[in-house]
């Protein structure tokens, strides 16, 4: 792509996001957001093949759905109220507004669009995908989380944990396990928004730091499937055993990063009198914990190793400091997390 239009393309991604967290008004949010979704559209199908152009038309599709939901809720909740204040909202406006927001997010059962759309596109768009765009409607959500439902939150939160573990189980696409992983991780957060929102902004931080150390990873060493990790190893083992490192964070393993957002919310359901929720969201999260750990397991032992045919076998590939920043972030922030957590 043109650098010049990459650079549009960017800065379009950036004030949309801006003016989304900056507006206290529907229609400046809704502007924002419409803002996010046509900058990253020519991002999408950079590379113009067909699976690009199909992923693309299904983002497209989705967050324009989504997108008309809101509009239509905001003004007729305006119609009503005489307000377009995003805090101000009416009884059976907030519960669709929730609902196009968590279409926004991918949230299970509104998901189908996630997997393939991320499976479509570069890593590089992949990676903004699953971070930068989820940042404008996780915002919205946490400004509106006082108003929205509770039976929805918890029906959609342990959902997307399901479906986010059972669906990354037989992956062989690395992408894809992303996806799920994304899923799987925004039930997590929107579990717990109605309880305690600075938690569920905490884990969204966390999220997006772990997330964005593995796509920096897969960029790394451009792989797409689990055998080319393997065939990887070769070239940049130290990088390899850190992916394997940051999957586990991600499972949210002890003494990693990953682990120390789920036991604040099982700590914080418990505090709420809901144990019967806290027990049935652990059982539902060992899926995740499954195919990550069978992840890990393929990446490292069961593969046969490619031994390079040059008399060279230890090759290293160049890893950026923005890599190796998000990959130390994305391992170590276990034992800060209880001083970050009050500044939140």
């Amino acid at each position: 792509m043109n650098p010049t239009a990459l650079m549009i393309m960017l800065l379009s991604l950036a004030i949309g996001t801006t003016m989304t967290l900056m507006s206290h008004h529907w229609l400046l949010a809704w502007i924002g957001l419409e803002i996010n979704t046509l900058a990253i559209i020519p991002l999408m199908t950079k590379t113009p093949h067909p699976r690009a152009i199909e992923a693309a038309t299904k983002y497209f599709l989705t967050q324009a759905s989504a997108s008309a939901l809101i509009l239509f809720s905001a003004t007729m909740n305006a119609w009503k109220t005489g307000e377009w204040s995003i805090t101000l909202l009416s009884d059976p406006y907030t519960i669709t507004l929730s609902m196009a927001l968590m279409m926004k997010l991918g949230l299970a059962p509104l998901h189908f669009w996630l997997p393939e759309v991320i499976q479509g596109i570069p890593l590089s768009t992949g990676l903004i995908l699953s971070t930068w765009q989820k940042i404008a409607p996780m915002t919205l959500l946490l400004q509106i989380s006082h108003l929205t439902d509770l039976k929805l939150l918890i029906t959609m939160g342990l959902t997307s944990i399901l479906i986010g573990g059972w669906g990354g189980i037989n992956q062989t696409q690395l992408r894809k396990v992303m996806a799920f992983s994304s899923i799987g991780h925004l039930g997590w957060m929107v579990l717990i928004l109605k309880f305690n929102p600075q938690l569920t902004l905490f884990n969204f931080l966390l999220y997006i730091t772990m997330t964005a150390a593995m796509f920096f990873s897969l960029m790394s060493i451009s792989s797409t499937k689990i055998s080319e990790i393997s065939s990887s190893w070769p070239k940049s083992p130290i990088l390899v055993t850190t992916m394997m490192l940051v999957l586990l964070s991600l499972a949210g393993l002890p003494p990693l990063t990953g682990f120390s957002p789920k036991l604040l919310i099982i700590l914080e359901l418990a505090k709420q009198n809901t144990l019967l929720l806290a027990s049935v969201t652990m059982l539902a999260s060992l899926l995740a914990l499954f195919f990550y750990l069978r992840l890990t397991y393929v990446m490292i032992l069961t593969l046969p190793p490619h031994i390079p045919p040059s008399s060279t076998h230890w090759r290293t590939t160049k890893n950026s400091p923005l890599t190796a920043t998000m990959t130390t972030l994305a391992l170590l922030i276990f034992p800060l997390s209880p001083t970050f957590l009050p500044i939140i």
